[in-house]
């Protein structure tokens, strides 16, 4: 449960340290908004993504399905800074177990959702899609601009960053991985 009231007071420090003065007449409401903004991006913050994850039984059902092109939104936890991007899924299912289309971008959502890092947010995207639905193989593929490096520091906006999972049949079998990537860029 996110503290609004810790989080207007931490502001208003913050915005005193900066030297700006947290009383002013375009400041004033600040801290209350930045408060009902981090409840929003970090509302995973403590959530299990199975809470979300919904299997159905189809039959004859073992070809790829990908979910691509999910818009997604985190914040970096070492600068506190967005990353954004597209996060790409590919699962094949087995034993005719499947996920709603949904409940793809759901699992996404969630996890990014809280402060994170991208390397994590990809393996942990595939750990919720093992756990919640046993497939043959999964790949997550993300591609996302990290304003931390856009903004400060090295300043090289645009540059994409990317980063791959690639699990059990999707791993090992490397025309099945070929198939997963055209159809991920196709």
């Amino acid at each position: 449960m996110i503290d609004k009231e810790r989080i207007e007071q931490a502001v208003r420090e913050i915005l005193g340290a900066i030297g700006e003065d947290p009383e002013r007449e375009g400041l004033r409401e600040t801290p209350a908004r930045v408060a009902r903004m981090y409840e929003e991006i970090f509302a995973g913050v403590g959530r299990d993504p199975a809470e979300v994850i919904k299997v159905f039984r189809e039959d004859s059902l073992e070809e790829m399905v990908v979910v691509k092109d999910i818009p997604f939104y985190s914040i970096c936890e070492h600068h506190l800074m967005p990353f954004f991007g597209s996060i790409h899924v590919v699962y094949i299912p087995q034993d005719n177990r499947i996920l709603g289309l949904s409940k793809v971008a759901r699992i996404t959502d969630i996890l990014s959702k809280k402060p994170q890092l991208q390397e994590r947010l990809t393996r942990e995207i595939g750990d919720a899609l093992v756990k919640g639905v046993a497939p043959h193989g999964t790949a997550v593929l993300i591609e996302a601009e990290h304003l931390c490096m856009a903004m400060r520091g090295i300043r090289k906006p645009g540059a994409q960053t990317v980063t791959s999972d690639f699990r059990g049949s999707l791993r090992t079998d490397t025309s099945l991985r070929a198939e997963a990537l055209k159809l991920i860029k196709g």
